[in-house]
């Protein structure tokens, strides 16, 4: 983070990326003495309620974030930044979003938790859009011109107030992540949930809380220990919710995810439902995972947008690359098989060992639908299909491959990746039909592998 201080004594002069936190109240002038290299702009956290009706002078601007601020109107001249390709605006109080504020190079539009009712149909020309972000809003209907763009891979439009499932977005041929939990027409699909899911309740008084494990955006994670009936302690891990809108969704729904979802060998085994925390706080007791895990990659960046980073030497074996394939999408059916679309099918969402094991979490973009209704039901799933079909692209990618064979095996996982990104969302296979693929090509790998005996 720069200073308003470093920027007027001409100190930042050439830079690419700026970022001012120090309750601005006006745009400051002085930023256009960057204008010939300033690319990111990030000036979340003030106090602004406008933007210069010159901004576009700021000729090489990709980004801008104004989240935290007094918006009530997403600003006009952002349509006429020539180079504008992503919009942060979260957390204001932005009401209305004109025609003429969406930049022609739109790909990542952020408008989450404001109060906006309605979008504009020109938001449908965008058609370089791949993530649209609109959680926490009053969405009553969705613009169907939207179906125009093509590119639109991940849409959270969670706890807004829209009557019905704009199910036109299930035919939008590269969606792979969506989010639409807490709104009116998913409250008896979330409902059904709860009611038919159980789980132990455990008294906040029996935890002892240790270090922090981690945080996220719907809560943070801690070590602690669960001093059950019979006396004998047990490490757990325990995540508390904040209780506040995130990028995906509302964290009730993300609980009531997590306990819905049960016990699969590639789940993070959910123990039980915290109760009497002295602040009222909602959390879950997990199980402690062995520090033998580790994240997969890391979340997508600003050039990115859509794809996960992972870390540059990161390589695998076929076996472990198989092994982690077989478990995500066998976990991936069984949610499937309860009404749950995961909505974040991400390699940073996984945790993996280098033996090959591979453990799926964060239920924060979970959503449900219901199973007895199939034309939504196979949409749904032949959706997130899309999203196993990167995760297993990217796999392939940092395969270490020793013999003509296993090259055999690549080439028949490359076809797997092909047919889960197939354009044709209904001409992807479900994850019944992939786990048993896999489970084929596992076994194969194990007659290539196999010690050949002695005549």
């Amino acid at each position: 983070m720069q200073t308003i201080e470093q920027l007027r004594s001409g100190a930042l002069v050439g830079i690419r990326r700026l970022k001012l936190c120090c309750g601005l109240t006006r745009f400051p002038t002085e930023i256009y003495d960057l204008a010939d290299t300033l690319e990111i702009l990030d000036l979340s956290g003030n106090q602004l309620s406008e933007l210069p009706e010159d901004l576009h002078r700021l000729k090489k601007l990709r980004i801008i974030f104004c989240s935290d601020n007094r918006f009530t109107e997403l600003p006009a001249v952002l349509g006429r930044c020539a180079e504008l390709s992503m919009v942060g605006f979260k957390a204001n109080q932005i009401r209305r979003v004109p025609p003429a504020s969406l930049p022609e190079k739109l790909r990542w539009l952020i408008l989450t938790d404001n109060e906006i009712e309605e979008l504009p149909s020109e938001l449908g020309a965008c058609l370089q859009l791949q993530k649209l972000m609109l959680a926490g809003n009053k969405l009553r209907v969705l613009p169907e011109s939207l179906v125009n763009c093509q590119r639109l891979e991940l849409v959270r439009i969670a706890a807004n107030q829209l009557e019905t499932f704009p199910d036109w977005l299930l035919s939008l041929p590269r969606l792979s992540w969506l989010a639409y939990s807490g709104n009116p027409f998913s409250y008896h699909w979330e409902q059904r949930a709860q009611a038919t899911s159980h789980i132990d309740e455990i008294r906040w008084d029996a935890l002892t809380v240790e270090q922090l494990l981690g945080e996220g955006a719907s809560g943070v994670i801690y070590r602690a220990l669960h001093t059950q009936a019979s006396a004998k302690v047990k490490p757990v891990a325990v995540k508390l919710f904040k209780g506040a809108m995130t990028s995906d969704g509302l964290p009730q729904c993300e609980m009531t995810a997590s306990i819905h979802a049960g016990k699969h060998p590639s789940l993070i085994n959910v123990i039980g439902k915290i109760i009497g925390h002295p602040a009222d706080v909602e959390g879950l007791v997990m199980e402690l995972i062995s520090p033998d895990f580790r994240n997969l990659a890391g979340p997508p960046s600003l050039d990115s947008c859509t794809r996960d980073i992972y870390p540059e030497a990161l390589m695998f074996d076929l076996s472990a690359v198989l092994s982690m394939a077989n478990s995500i999408a066998s976990v991936g059916g069984h949610l499937h098989r309860l009404g749950i679309t995961h909505g974040d099918l991400y390699g940073h969402n996984i945790l993996y060992s280098n033996t090959g094991g591979a453990l799926m979490g964060d239920f924060g973009a979970a959503s449900f639908y219901p199973t007895d209704d199939q034309l939504i039901a196979e949409r749904i799933e032949r959706l997130e299909i899309r999203a196993f079909g990167c995760l297993l692209e990217e796999l392939a990618e940092r395969c270490h491959v020793v013999s003509s064979e296993q090259q055999k095996i690549i080439g028949c996982l490359d076809d797997l990746t092909l047919s889960c990104l197939n354009e044709n969302i209904l001409l992807r296979p479900d994850f019944d039909e992939i786990t048993r693929f896999l489970q084929g090509l596992m076994r194969e790998y194990e007659v290539i592998t196999a010690p050949q005996a002695f005549a």
